[in-house]
């Protein structure tokens, strides 16, 4: 009686713990699903398209984003959406490379991670900027079979010896 109690309740976590886990093939596939929100940030900022934006920010207004700037701590989509907006309205020709991308999926499937480097390049007032080796990183949760931006974080590397 012990030995079938034992090998029904590791049966019963092992079913359990398998209906929750996706399949190798099924995370690739949502990596490049999140790839394509990625690149879709990408061509939003470039072509300065607020729509796609919303596309791809979950609305919620607990989601983050912290930016470059001092203090810049973002808290929900209206205020993400205002700052997005604001930077459009003063950057042009903006062009941003990305390199070094690293997307992982959680076992259940319903959230994605990453981690980039980025070139940001634009101008401001006239004059080119560019910033090299951006790190933007960030989480991402599937919502209705899509999946949103819920917080995200772009640093500067600080390297006191540079000039």
């Amino acid at each position: 009686m012990k030995k079938f109690t034992l090998l029904s309740s590791l049966l019963f976590v092992f079913l359990l713990t398998a209906c929750n886990t996706i399949k190798i093939s099924d995370k690739e596939k949502e990596k490049a699903l999140v790839k394509n929100v990625l690149d879709k940030y990408r061509t939003a900022n470039e072509n300065q398209d607020i729509n796609l934006i919303e596309e791809i920010w979950s609305p919620d207004e607990t989601i983050i984003s912290f930016g470059t700037e001092r203090g810049e701590r973002l808290v929900g989509f209206s205020q993400i959406k205002e700052v997005v907006q604001r930077q459009f309205d003063t950057f042009s020709e903006t062009f941003i490379t990305p390199a070094n991308q690293v997307i992982e999926i959680s076992d259940d499937g319903k959230t994605a991670w990453f981690s980039q480097m980025m070139n940001y390049n634009f101008i401001l007032n006239g004059e080119p900027y560019s910033f090299r080796n951006l790190r933007y990183t960030g989480v991402l949760v599937k919502k209705e079979g899509k999946w949103k931006l819920v917080q995200t974080h772009m640093s500067v590397a600080y390297n006191p010896l540079e000039k």
